[in-house]
């Protein structure tokens, strides 16, 4: 039998991926009643997932019930970049010898899908795909503390991501490398890979700040 997942759950992960992926841009404001339409829940559930981005720090209400992705500064950019390099290593530490060659292939069509959108110049599609690779990859640490504090800080840096990476050439991607390194069972090339990922993308975002 298969559970049916809560309705306010579902908007919450609707609104959550529309961050994530770059449907709503940095300072962009929309409305309560654009997001009822535009995820097909009522006002209370998507009431509840505001909220809860809110407190996460990925929305911020305008007033007039209207919310915005905010807007990234500097200071705010070198605390995640310090989050992230501590805490996403350490998951792809965790997670690699629970990596079998299924989860490998799966890894790799994933980083397939990227290139796609990458040569068709799907940002949406490039974060969309970039986003499900680094996550399967933690999803096998099996660490829930540490998966959350790392959604927490993509949540925050995703929607810059979206502004740097228009265009879609020339995007950070070493899932190449992580992938090597997956075959080859060298863990510490994997956490390096991943960290070096992770650092390049983050210097976009510097770069378009500054």
């Amino acid at each position: 039998m298969t559970a049916k997942i809560p309705t306010h759950e579902a908007t919450y992960a609707r609104i959550r991926d529309m961050v994530l992926h770059g449907a709503l841009a940095p300072g962009e404001a929309v409305t309560i009643q654009g997001l009822i339409d535009a995820t097909g829940a009522g006002m209370t559930p998507v009431r509840e997932a505001l909220r809860r981005l809110t407190a996460e720090g990925a929305l911020v209400p305008l007033g007039n019930r209207r919310i915005a992705v905010p807007r990234l500064t500097e200071a705010a950019l070198e605390e995640i970049a310090f989050a992230r390099l501590a805490i996403e290593p350490r998951l792809v530490r965790m997670a690699a010898p629970r990596l079998d060659a299924a989860a490998v292939a799966t890894l790799a069509d994933i980083d397939a899908a990227l290139d796609a959108a990458i040569a068709a110049s799907d940002v949406a599609g490039y974060l969309r795909e970039n986003h499900r690779f680094h996550f399967t990859l933690y999803a096998a640490a099996d660490s829930a503390v540490l998966e959350r504090l790392a959604t927490t800080l993509w949540l925050r840096v995703a929607p810059s991501l979206r502004v740097v990476c228009a265009g879609a050439s020339g995007l950070p991607d070493r899932h190449r490398d992580a992938l090597a390194a997956l075959t080859a069972r060298d863990v510490s090339a994997l956490e390096a890979a991943i960290r070096a990922d992770i650092a390049e993308g983050l210097a976009h975002v510097r770069q378009a700040l500054g």
